[in-house]
């Protein structure tokens, strides 16, 4: 299964994001690809670092869906 972890299709604040953060990672990348892409596009409204880590932290409870 692909996935958009490994493509260039993730935005890269919330790359790196998941990446300081391995468990939410390790959770999107567990996703289909259309739960992935749920995911990246509500991270277009994001616009801060600050907000885009609680975001991550959301996918880590599993409270993005």
């Amino acid at each position: 299964m692909e996935n958009y972890l490994n493509s260039d299709e993730i935005p890269m604040g919330l790359g790196m994001a998941l990446a300081q953060n391995p468990k939410a990672m390790q959770i999107f990348a567990k996703k289909d690809k259309v739960q992935q892409k749920r995911i990246i596009e509500k991270t277009h409204s994001i616009s801060s670092k600050t907000q885009m880590k609680a975001f991550v932290q959301q996918i880590e409870n599993n409270q993005t869906f």
